[in-house]
């Protein structure tokens, strides 16, 4: 296994963890007569006390992780005055709702959040898919592949809004003990659902086939970037 799969491989394992962890903790404490709202507190702040270890070992923490930590105490921190065990379970709900319009908002920033999250797993991939050149060099030089990013991006915002009203109906309708459960395998469907249907639209739009129209303007001497490229 070369260092490219280590990383890749250490960003699924710690995402399972993340997920699965406090989960297991959730049912264990209930297993061994804890209440429900003291059980929640504790999975709530579990991620952000990890968060704020690695912080305090590392000297550093990615922006992402910063970004969930503070909504989870965010709601933590509401939870504790408001008192409500509903509103706990349905902190998920905040985090998907949240990124759900980081995502669509990012269609305006210089590069989608699509873009950056899916760079990682297919640049120069070439035995899984043909996608030529440097990424950035294929952003400033085609504009349909900018615009598929931007699809792409408004795609996975609409599936984590959806993912998050789904959240607070299972909150505040199904026993408690059944929603940490449950949320674990929404975020598998959504992953799964989103990931068959962008992949889909990918391939429609000749993503992946070096051999498309969408690769074209390639053949051509490169140009300076137009005001649409300069300010995305």
């Amino acid at each position: 296994m070369n260092p490219v799969q280590r990383r890749r491989l250490g960003r699924v394992l710690r995402v399972l963890a993340d997920i699965g962890v406090p989960t297991a903790i959730y049912y264990g404490l209930r297993a061994a007569g804890v209440g429900v709202y003291l059980t929640l507190v504790i999975v709530a702040v579990l991620p952000a006390a990890v968060a704020v270890i690695r912080l305090l070992r590392y000297g550093k923490v990615e922006g992402l992780a910063l970004y969930m930590m503070a909504v989870m105490l965010f709601s933590t921190a509401v939870s504790l005055i408001d008192g409500s065990p509903r509103f706990l379970l349905a902190r998920g709900a905040w985090l998907t709702g949240i990124s759900g319009l980081w995502f669509i908002g990012s269609v305006w920033a210089a590069r989608p959040l699509a873009f950056h999250y899916t760079r990682p797993l297919l640049e120069h991939r070439t035995r899984v898919v043909s996608i030529p050149g440097d990424w950035d060099e294929l952003w400033e030089r085609l504009p349909k592949f900018r615009r598929i990013w931007r699809v792409g991006s408004v795609l996975w915002g609409i599936a984590l809004l959806a993912d998050s009203a789904t959240r607070v109906v299972m909150a505040y309708t199904l026993p408690p003990d059944l929603v940490p459960g449950l949320g674990n395998l929404l975020y598998g469907v959504t992953l799964l659902v989103m990931t068959v249907i962008t992949n889909v639209y990918y391939i429609a739009t000749g993503l992946y086939d070096r051999r498309s129209s969408l690769y074209a303007p390639l053949a051509e001497p490169a140009r300076p970037a137009s005001a649409e490229t300069a300010t995305p």
